[in-house]
């Protein structure tokens, strides 16, 4: 992990910026609650909120108050946050089949097939044992 985090500092920021990406394609006209991006991602919701900072100073994204909730924050990308999702998504595409380029189609298939089960499962020990940034959790 840490290996990672610098290789791509920013990581965690992007991760952000793609769920926000996913709402967006899913429902057009609307936006995403801070909440539910740390739902989609299985981390605490404080874990989001300096990516959001970050993803909003560098103009990537625009927070304003949610009309069922005024309370709550909506978070909706700008132009610039579109180009970069779209942008990463075609990356992470081309990426993905250079690496199976040599594959069949059915290797393929059964990868994804055992990737969704991995997150199936992934889903279930989550529900029964939230992660360690889960709130309540304690340190052994």
């Amino acid at each position: 992990m840490r290996r990672a985090r610098r290789a791509i500092p920013d990581a965690a920021a992007l991760a952000v910026l793609q769920v926000i990406g996913a709402a967006q394609r899913d429902d057009a006209s609307g936006g995403v609650r801070p909440s539910q991006i740390a739902d989609r991602l299985e981390v605490h919701r404080s874990a989001v909120t300096h990516q959001l900072r970050t993803l909003t100073r560098a103009g990537y994204i625009t927070a304003g108050p949610d009309p069922a909730d005024r309370r709550a924050s909506i978070l909706t990308l700008t132009e610039a946050g579109r180009e970069t999702v779209d942008r990463l998504t075609r990356q992470g595409k081309a990426r993905f089949a250079s690496f199976v380029a040599d594959w069949t189609d059915e290797e393929v298939t059964e990868l994804a097939r055992l990737l969704e089960k991995f997150r199936a499962s992934a889903r279930a020990v989550n529900e029964r044992e939230p992660p360690p940034s889960a709130p309540g959790w304690r340190s052994p």
